[in-house]
């Protein structure tokens, strides 16, 4: 066998395999992050101390003081994102609404509850001053309109981070956004369900990376007592 294929082999056999590796090595430790749009916005335990978005990748959503007027919007999120990501135990649903909706919410459970558990969506009661100080904190460019109620659903991630990709849609891909427009369809299933998937996967790598560093920080400390 002459000296380039002697080469070939050898690449073939062992370069391709560790360039591949290397590869996955940069994917892993490179992997692209969702932008933070607004940093430091109101923790949600602050309006009611039962809650809070530390714990969780959090949906936040303005119902406001009709709810009547967002239905619509309603449907098309739980349709959309909540029966996408209602099992993944880092994930959860906030709407803030108004004190004077006590009944019309149990109205809107009981419509959104067929076939679907609300275990991980609650509906928090809060006056006008409170919604508008925790949408104020999220520094859009847009306040909440007359109802106290946004047409947006906001990510805040467990930093309290506000987050926001670029949009797919080429009606909107040059705009800087804070949230997702509930009534629009296309952009709660093109750009929304992808950008709350990048922050749980990013919560789950370093998760791991946190469990390898203890595994090793443990080995260390097993073997010093050796």
């Amino acid at each position: 066998m002459d000296k380039f294929k002697k080469f070939t082999v050898l690449f073939a056999l062992f370069i391709v395999p560790l360039l591949f590796y290397i590869l996955l090595q940069l994917g892993t430790h490179n992997f692209g992050k969702l932008p933070v749009v607004s940093k430091s916005v109101i923790d949600i335990s602050l309006i009611n101390k039962g809650f809070s978005f530390d714990k969780r990748v959090t949906v936040v959503t303005f119902l406001g003081n009709d709810i009547d007027l967002v239905k619509g919007e309603v449907y098309n999120l739980k349709e959309k994102i909540y029966t996408k990501f209602n099992n993944y135990v880092s994930f959860q649903m906030i709407s803030l609404v108004d004190k004077s909706q006590k009944e019309e919410i149990e109205d809107l459970k009981k419509m959104l509850s067929v076939n679907t558990d609300l275990s991980r969506w609650d509906f928090i009661f809060a006056s006008s001053e409170e919604m508008e100080a925790l949408h104020e904190s999220f520094k859009t460019p847009n306040p909440l309109d007359k109802n106290t109620h946004s047409p947006k659903a906001y990510i805040v991630d467990k930093e309290l981070n506000l987050r926001r990709g670029k949009s797919t849609i080429k009606s909107l891909e040059n705009q800087d956004l804070f949230g997702y427009t509930m009534s629009s369809v296309a952009e709660l299933k093109n750009d929304m369900i992808d950008d709350i998937s990048v922050v749980l996967v990013e919560y789950k790598m370093a998760l791991k990376k946190n469990n390898r560093s203890e595994d090793r920080r443990t080995n260390s400390i097993s073997n010093e007592k050796k």
